[in-house]
């Protein structure tokens, strides 16, 4: 049997790519990570790494192996704070990853609910996109991350990522299956959720546009982009799927403004600077009476969800946070759009 603290090492090593940056994260000296790993080495009966330039590089065994002790240094954190809950049970502490767009409403008001109900509880949250969180979550950092479907690259023409701050692009989902933990593609074959992780489903978000108040579109429930062809556009740095979206309605969009702030989208279409996209979970977080919100016609929903492994839902303060985010979350047609 492998030693944990060397499979540690091993997950370290993989992560920095150097033993001396393994052994600044760790609190090691650098020849006590060669140590660690030397002996693992012999246990295993391969090389796990390569020298390559400064750093190292994984072997195939190296890799494989690091897939694992990812595995299993997860489920030791699981055990030690199911254990922690267990002789402590009147506390108990959790830590959260969530999504950009759920951290201004739906993560608030559930933590806004722990803590009237269940104050005893700790809840540290980390904002990441949602490739982040899942790796967050495979390395055992965080318990529990609130997640999109809709994740995938989407580079915009100047090369950087083209995706929402959440991580996000507007494509349909293609490969989703249950939530009980069988594979599940989030919309792109490089980006999978992993079969052994347990998904949640949360609410569908659709996504808005945001219009002055007295705008001729706010009467209509719903907008097309086709409508709204002759406008100005205030867009975040991520619009490749817009602008493509654009295009096919007929149309180049006149961009007066880029901003990646949902407070400063909202105050330019207030200002009348242009109309802007939103995801309706960020839309419900800010309301201003010079703003309304009317959803697309013509993009697809996204699905949000928790995602953990299966053992945390055994942590009283991780079943207790999933309760309150899924107790918090509503369909979208019961949740009021700013009119």
């Amino acid at each position: 049997m492998y030693d944990p603290r060397q499979l540690q090492v091993l997950a370290e090593v993989a992560r920095t790519g150097t033993y001396t940056a393994a052994a600044d994260a760790l609190g090691y000296t650098q020849p006590a990570i060669s140590y660690q790993m030397r002996m693992l080495e012999r246990s295993v009966g391969a090389p796990l790494v390569t020298r390559r330039g400064r750093g190292v590089q994984l072997t195939p065994e190296g890799r494989a192996l690091a897939r694992h002790a990812g595995t299993v240094l997860a489920a030791l954190r699981t055990a030690e704070d199911e254990l922690a809950a267990l002789t402590a049970p009147e506390a108990g502490r959790i830590r959260l990853s969530a999504m950009q767009s759920s951290c201004v409403s739906l993560v608030p008001r559930a933590l806004g609910t722990l803590r009237r109900t269940r104050p005893e509880l700790e809840v540290t949250v980390t904002q990441a996109e949602c490739r982040v969180s899942h790796g967050l979550l495979l390395e055992g950092a965080v318990e529990l991350a609130v997640m999109c479907d809709l994740d995938f690259n989407d580079t915009d023409p100047s090369g950087s990522s083209g995706g929402t701050r959440d991580g996000t692009s507007a494509r349909d989902s293609t490969g989703s299956r249950d939530s009980a933990g069988t594979p599940d593609s989030t919309g792109d074959p490089s980006v999978a959720v992993d079969p052994r992780l347990r998904r949640v489903p949360l609410l569908t978000d659709r996504r808005c546009v945001l219009l002055p108040a007295d705008h001729p579109a706010a009467a209509s429930p719903t907008v097309s982009l086709a409508d709204l062809a002759g406008e100005r556009w205030v867009l975040e740095s991520g619009r490749t799927r817009f602008l493509a979206a654009c295009r096919d309605a007929g149309f180049t969009p006149s961009i007066a403004a880029t901003a990646d702030d949902q407070l400063t989208l909202h105050s330019l279409v207030a200002n009348r600077i242009g109309l802007a996209v939103m995801n309706e979970l960020g839309v419900t977080a800010h309301f201003d009476p010079r703003v309304v919100a009317r959803p697309l016609t013509d993009w697809p929903v996204r699905r949000v969800f928790a995602l953990l492994w299966p053992d945390t839902l055994r942590i009283p303060a991780a079943a207790a946070l999933l309760h309150a985010l899924r107790d918090t979350a509503r369909p979208p047609d019961d949740t009021p759009l700013p009119s």
